[in-house]
């Protein structure tokens, strides 16, 4: 991964569970070069923790204030996260 990364917790709500956002966010990060997961949560929101360059990471979190078509996003809480010691190898769902 070029350039030092960074790592960013998103918990977004809304409409964001069967609406394709987990699929859409992946695909996006994989784009961006990003590592990491979204997965669904029991209260109904998307949990994202991304992990890549500064600039990538500052696209897909305002990717995620939109998501796909299908997708109603109400709010996106971001939170700086410290970068794991053993980096994902791509970006999963789960």
């Amino acid at each position: 991964m070029p350039g030092t990364p960074a790592a960013r917790r998103c918990i977004v709500s809304g409409l964001v569970q069967g609406v394709c956002f987990r699929a859409g966010t992946a695909r996006r990060a994989r784009e961006l070069g990003i590592v990491g997961h979204a997965r669904n949560l029991q209260d109904g929101t998307v949990e994202v923790l991304a992990i890549g360059p500064e600039p990538p990471l500052d696209v897909l979190c305002s990717w995620l204030e939109v998501g796909p078509p299908a997708a109603r996003v109400e709010r996106v809480e971001i939170e700086r996260e410290t970068v794991p010691a053993s980096l994902p190898d791509s970006f999963s769902t789960g």
